[in-house]
């Protein structure tokens, strides 16, 4: 049996002033970082993997152990590769990470369109966050930070270039 892959943004756990910058249906941080655990867990299954493209939290990284999943990061600009919290929960951390099969390239930015030809004759769609509730650049991208997803992680599957 394959194992789900699931794809999740700017969760930003713990961070009240989030709700405020980027709009979240929230009034209190513990009502967001519980609306968004419980997503999360509605959604993923133990057993599933999860590709988080960075900034998990502010403050409350007690939430992180009880997200379900094989999780992985690509490090977000408020993310460090030092903190031991995100090094105890995640199985990788990464800078980005190409699923060339699926024709995606995951990252925690837009990246210009000069990285997206790492390989040739295979247009990629870049799947970032950071730009919380923006819409992505014209072209080859896909915003998948909270705001967009429901505050949820969305399948992999609903990413792929050719049901775009």
């Amino acid at each position: 049996m394959s194992k789900n892959i699931w794809i999740v943004s700017d969760t930003h756990f713990g961070h009240y002033n989030i709700i405020r910058y980027s709009n979240r249906p929230f009034t209190t941080v513990n009502e967001m970082n519980d609306a968004m655990l419980t997503n999360w867990n509605e959604t993923v299954k133990p057993d599933d993997i999860v590709w988080h493209l960075g900034d998990v939290y502010f403050k409350n990284p007690e939430i992180i152990p009880k997200l379900y999943g094989h999780k992985n990061l690509i490090l977000g600009n408020h993310d460090s590769g030092k903190d031991q919290n995100l090094l105890n929960n995640f199985e990788k951390i990464e800078m980005g990470k190409a699923f060339k099969d699926m024709k995606l390239m995951l990252s925690h930015v837009p990246l210009h369109k000069s990285q997206l030809v790492a390989f040739p004759d295979t247009e990629l769609l870049n799947v970032h966050g950071h730009i919380h509730e923006k819409d992505s650049p014209e072209g080859p991208y896909r915003n998948v930070s909270v705001e967009k997803t429901n505050y949820r992680p969305i399948n992999i599957e609903e990413l792929r270039i050719d049901k775009l």
